[in-house]
C-alpha cells in the first residue's frame, strides 16, 4: 500500500453549521489510504463536503530512505478551513401568487327587458325543437350556375309582366327545380309514420316567408300541376298575406317540401332546419360571381350554393345526392323541363 502525505483540507459546510468537530488522526501523523481522520457532526439535514485543497500532492513521486526523517514539507501542519453560512437560506412558498383578477359583473337588472312571447314565436319554437328532436338530420351541398335562368328572365322579364301581370322571379324557376327532383327521388316527398312510410302522390311545397313577426311557411299546393305564371302568382299572393298577417292556419298546414330562401338576407351558406311532418328541405342562398373554368377557360359566373337538409331515418345519401343534383341540372339548363329529361 502506499503512503500519501496530507497537506490540506479544505471543509466547506453548505447552508447548515457545524455542531461538533473532532480529530482523529495528530498532526504530523502518517497515515494509510482511506484511514479517517476527522469526524464532523452537522445540523439535521445538512450536507458536509470534504474537498482537497488543489495543495494536496499525489503518491509521494519519490519515498525517502528512511521514513522516521521528514522534510519541510512534511512537516508542515494541515489545515483545517470551515465557512459557515451567515445569512439564513431563503425561504420559498408554495402556493402560487395570487392574480388580481377582475371578476365579471352581471349587467343591472334595469338594462333587461322581459317581454312575452308571440303566439307565432312560441309556435316556431315548439316546432323546432321537435323537428331536432325527431329527425337525423344531416345537409348535403351543391352549387348552381345561375347564367342561364337569369338570362331567361331577363329575356322575358317585360313580356312575361305584360301577359301574366306578375314579374318572373327566380323562386318559381327552383319550385319547378323541386318538383322535377321529387318526382326523380319519390322518397324524398314521403314521410315515416310510426313503422312505416308513407308516400304522397301529390307535391305542396312550402315557402318560407320571414316577417316582422316571425317565420311563417305558407304552401303552394299541387306545384306540379302548376306553370311558371300560376306559381308566380300564388307565391306573390301568400307572401303579400303573410306580411299583413292575414294568413289562415289552413294555408299553413302540410307541405310535403319546404323551400327556405336566405339569399334575400345576404346568406351564403347555411343547414336549414326540416319542416316536420315533412322529411327535406331546400336552401337557397346568396348569388355571388365566382371564377369557374367554363371551356377550358376561366371566367366570372353567378354562382349559388344549395343546401339540402334530409331526413337520414328514411332518405339515403345517396337519393339526396342524386335529388339535388337535379335541381343543379334543372336550374342551370330550364329547357330540360320543356324536354323532361
Amino acid at each position: 500500500n502506499g503512503i500519501y502525505w496530507i497537506l490540506n483540507i479544505n471543509i466547506f459546510i453548505s447552508i447548515f453549521k457545524i455542531n461538533c468537530f473532532q480529530y482523529v488522526a495528530k498532526e504530523g501523523d502518517t497515515v494509510e489510504p482511506g484511514t479517517k481522520i476527522a469526524v464532523i457532526s452537522k445540523s439535521e439535514g445538512g450536507v458536509a463536503h470534504v474537498a482537497p485543497s488543489e495543495n494536496i500532492s499525489g503518491k509521494a513521486a519519490s519515498q525517502p530512505s528512511h521514513p522516521t526523517e521528514k522534510t519541510e514539507e512534511d512537516k508542515q501542519t494541515p489545515k483545517v478551513e470551515i465557512t459557515p453560512m451567515t445569512d439564513k437560506p431563503k425561504e420559498y412558498s408554495l402556493s402560487p401568487p395570487k392574480r388580481s383578477a377582475i371578476e365579471p359583473q352581471l349587467p343591472p337588472k334595469e338594462r333587461e327587458r322581459r317581454v312575452p312571447m308571440t303566439r307565432i314565436r312560441k309556435r316556431v319554437a315548439t316546432r323546432l325543437k321537435d323537428s331536432q328532436n325527431t329527425y337525423a338530420m344531416l345537409t348535403t351541398f351543391n352549387e348552381v350556375d345561375m347564367t342561364n335562368l337569369m338570362k331567361l328572365r331577363s329575356d322575358y322579364k317585360d313580356t312575361f309582366v305584360d301577359k301574366h301581370g306578375v314579374k318572373l322571379g327566380l323562386m318559381s324557376g327552383f319550385v319547378k327545380a323541386a318538383v322535377s327532383g321529387l318526382q326523380n327521388q319519390p322518397i324524398i316527398n314521403a314521410v315515416i309514420d310510426g313503422d312505416d312510410i308513407i308516400y304522397r302522390d301529390y307535391i305542396d311545397i312550402s315557402i318560407a316567408v320571414g316577417t316582422p313577426k316571425g317565420l311563417v311557411v305558407p304552401v303552394v299546393r299541387n306545384a306540379d300541376k302548376m306553370n311558371f305564371a300560376q306559381i308566380e302568382k300564388e307565391i306573390n299572393t301568400l307572401a303579400k298575406r303573410a306580411n299583413d298577417g292575414s294568413l289562415s292556419i289552413d294555408e299553413m298546414a302540410g307541405g310535403s317540401f319546404t323551400i327556405s330562401n336566405g339569399g334575400v338576407y345576404g346568406s351564403l351558406l347555411s343547414t336549414p332546419i326540416i319542416n316536420p311532418p315533412q322529411s327535406a328541405i331546400l336552401g337557397m342562398h346568396s348569388i355571388v360571381s365566382r371564377p369557374m373554368v367554363v371551356g377550358g377557360n376561366v371566367i366570372p359566373r353567378p354562382m349559388m350554393y344549395i343546401a339540402l337538409t334530409y331526413d337520414h331515418r328514411l332518405i339515403d345519401g345517396r337519393e339526396a345526392v342524386f335529388f339535388l343534383r337535379r335541381i343543379k341540372d334543372v336550374v342551370e339548363d330550364p329547357r330540360r323541363l320543356l324536354l323532361d329529361i
